[in-house]
């Protein structure tokens, strides 16, 4: 793939990220949970229902969760749009190391805390967001 190509991959990893912010923050209000607490039981597989948002604690962790997904997804893309173009490679490492240091860390909690289901999950989802970028884009 060109740096054009690597860019509007950049586009669609920024948008995949940031689309889970706004998710997750449903779950701070019981009264609209339902798409974070449906997310939260697709990476808590089986789907049972056992998901719920009622604890503070658990929809203050949404508000945090939905803030960093978003703002992470919003970064993405500003690297995406105005620095990868003066900068390519740093640009793909950058968020190549964020996404594998996010993977490391969801998937090592993911096990610990009993849930390893979603670690494979997050295989398939890393394989998604990174894509071509494993490898340096080919000059033109």
């Amino acid at each position: 793939m060109n740096e054009t190509q690597h860019r509007s991959w950049l586009k669609f990893t920024a948008f995949a990220v940031a689309i889970f912010g706004p998710i997750f923050a449903t779950g701070t209000m019981e009264s609209i949970a339902a798409p974070a607490r449906w997310s939260l039981d697709i990476l808590a597989w089986p789907i049972d229902g056992a998901q719920d948002f009622a604890a503070p604690t658990t929809r203050f962790l949404s508000a945090l969760t939905g803030g960093f997904l978003l703002g992470w997804g919003v970064m993405i893309w500003f690297l995406a749009t105005r620095v990868h173009r003066h900068a390519p490679e740093p640009v793909r490492q950058a968020v190549l190391a964020g996404l594998l240091g996010w993977f490391l860390l969801d998937s090592t909690g993911s096990i610990a805390s009993g849930q390893p289901i979603n670690a494979l999950f997050n295989v398939a989802v890393l394989l998604i967001l990174v894509g071509p970028l494993w490898l340096p884009a080919k000059e033109a």
